[in-house]
């Protein structure tokens, strides 16, 4: 069988072309013959070639290989992935080494042996395909990170408190620091981590995102690290952990708080030594990724040595960003909402809605304990469900809402949660649900991770329900 490629023979000798053009037309699907070297730039122009045959001398007497040495630079100038093997005559073989040196990527001596002018082929037209690849991959790869980055949501604020925020972004994004931010569930900070990636020298890179508190024990390491084939049962094949996936650019661990403490010791030791190995390996593999992490884990707690190693701590917050809750940027509420509400206006086809003064000072009012993505979630419903072009307090459904922020702690009582609903609600599943799931979240603080296990649901599952009761 022929093998797929295309191949661009260059030589002012008939004879070396007719004979190179019968061998390799045996061995490759399409080869290409070219007598005068001037034509070189239009044959590159009409077609992609997998490897280019060039001779070091044109025209009766040449034998220094300047010719040679100048179409080399013309082919790679034009086209700077190309894979050039040249032809040299016999003893010119020091000429060769040094178009080698130039960016060719081979040589063959005259008069050439088949097998080996096969075999040299062969090998650079695999080395052609590989490199068209690989430059291929590179695109989508800039492509995938360009349109991530696009899609990255504004940062809306004009408080003061934001504005020491984003001056410490501003400030750390163009280096290679990693940064740790804190902050309740909703507060933005993945928004915060992707300002921070689109600000650094590593903008134009792929931005990873894993949510280490989705990740069960089991497929921590497969996850992050990535697997080879019967590593393990189920491991059909080669997979790239989340790390080397992100190589070149910026990896988010977000829930980084909720790591179990043996798993916090095998992602220091892959941080500190800045190289990964998969399951079922034998070498490790270097990484050059840039770590952001986030937690809602309060800070006391994150220093609390029976829950947090303190090590992993300090390699994770060389900067720290602390996020403020909703509640403490009343000056950024009204202006947030109406982001949502033009948003969601324009997503459901609405015609153009704004909010009277009622609802702007009623939003000031309510605590908002699911910060900015409660504020989000309240707008659409809002926006879904109103029947005129003005939103009112009525709209938003914040009355029954509960109005007050309970006060810190690191960790409820269990029992609480598992309380029996109380006999106003009666025996309809739906409103013990609800009932149970709102206890839960006051229970501990909207910390979405530690209400979910209490519940005995996944972050997902819990979302949705929250989503289902206008949580």
């Amino acid at each position: 069988m022929k093998q797929p490629g295309r191949i661009l023979l260059v030589d002012d000798e008939e004879d070396i072309l007719v004979a190179g053009k019968l061998l390799l037309k045996r061995h490759f699907e399409d080869v290409e013959i070219c007598n005068r070297p001037e034509n070189i730039p239009k044959l590159l122009g009409d077609f992609d070639f997998d490897a280019i045959l060039l001779d070091m001398n044109f025209g009766p007497g040449e034998s220094s290989g300047q010719q040679g040495y100048l179409w080399l630079e013309k082919i790679l100038s034009i086209e700077p992935q190309a894979v050039v093997i040249m032809i040299t005559a016999h003893g010119g073989v020091d000429v060769a080494v040094d178009a080698m040196k130039r960016g060719a990527t081979d040589f063959i001596s005259k008069p050439w042996q088949n097998d080996k002018v096969v075999s040299t082929v062969s090998t650079a037209v695999k080395l052609g395909r590989s490199r068209t690849e690989a430059s291929a991959l590179r695109h989508t790869n800039k492509c995938l990170a360009q349109l991530s980055n696009q899609h990255a949501q504004p940062i809306i604020s004009q408080s003061a408190k934001m504005k020491d925020v984003l001056s410490v972004v501003q400030r750390s994004a163009p280096t290679d620091a990693n940064v740790l931010i804190l902050g309740e569930n909703g507060t933005g900070k993945e928004v915060i981590a992707r300002a921070i990636h689109s600000q650094s020298q590593r903008g134009e890179q792929v931005f990873i995102t894993v949510d280490l508190g989705a990740v069960s024990e089991s497929l921590f390491e497969s996850e992050l690290f990535g697997h080879k084939k019967g590593a393990f049962t189920g491991a059909n094949e080669d997979r790239i952990g989340r790390i080397q996936a992100a190589e070149g650019g910026t990896l988010f661990l977000d829930e980084v708080g909720n790591l179990p403490l043996h798993l916090q010791a095998k992602l220091l030791a892959v941080l500190a030594q800045r190289e990964i190995t998969p399951l079922g390996a034998n070498k490790p593999v270097p990484f050059n990724v840039r770590i952001v992490a986030a937690t809602n884990t309060p800070k006391q707690t994150l220093l609390d040595d029976n829950l947090f190693r303190r090590d992993l701590l300090y390699r994770l917050n060389t900067v720290e960003v602390t996020l403020p809750p909703l509640r403490e940027r009343e000056e950024d509420i009204a202006i947030i909402a109406e982001h949502y509400l033009a948003y969601y206006s324009r997503k459901y086809h609405k015609s153009e809605l704004s909010l009277d003064a009622g609802a702007i000072e009623v939003m000031r009012r309510y605590q908002w304990p699911g910060n900015i993505r409660e504020l989000q979630h309240v707008v659409e419903r809002a926006v879904i469900l109103c029947q005129s072009s003005v939103l009112t307090s009525a709209d938003l459904q914040l009355a029954a809402h509960d109005q007050t922020v309970s006060p810190p702690a690191e960790k409820a009582p269990s029992a609480s949660v598992g309380k029996e609903p109380t006999d106003d609600v009666g025996f309809n599943l739906e409103d013990i649900e609800k009932q149970t799931i709102a206890r839960a979240l006051k229970t501990y603080r909207y910390n979405i991770s530690h209400a979910a296990k209490a519940l005995g649901l996944t972050r997902a599952a819990l979302y949705r329900r929250m989503e289902k009761y206008g949580f």
